[in-house]
């Protein structure tokens, strides 16, 4: 499940009519939502399956709680995420491909 957007459109969702919300990786800290669907990119010389697989086995899937804990001092980089019980931290380009709605 992949959609191919502009690398100038991918911090600012929403990126598709079918996958509604925003990116993860766009999102402010304290942020509380539900993953809507994932969109990876081919990004650091990984293809975008490899990139897709590795968030899914990390947690990431449709319909999980995520919280961003924190965010680095320098670019926001790396940024703390949980997901359901587990406390991860991403590189802010991964946490573009997570696309998420806000609870409420």
């Amino acid at each position: 499940m992949s959609i191919t957007v502009d690398a100038a459109d991918a911090a600012f969702p929403p990126v598709s009519p079918s996958l509604p919300g925003l990116a993860l990786g766009a999102a402010p800290q304290g942020f509380r939502g539900r993953i809507r669907g994932l969109r990876a990119e081919a990004s650091g010389g990984l293809p975008a399956e490899e990139i897709e697989r590795r968030l899914l086995e990390l947690g990431f899937v449709e319909g999980a709680r995520v919280e961003i804990l924190h965010q680095g001092l320098f670019g926001r980089d790396p940024i703390a995420v949980r997901v359901d019980n587990a406390t991860i931290a991403l590189r802010r380009r991964e946490a573009l491909a997570i696309l998420v709605e806000p609870l409420g």
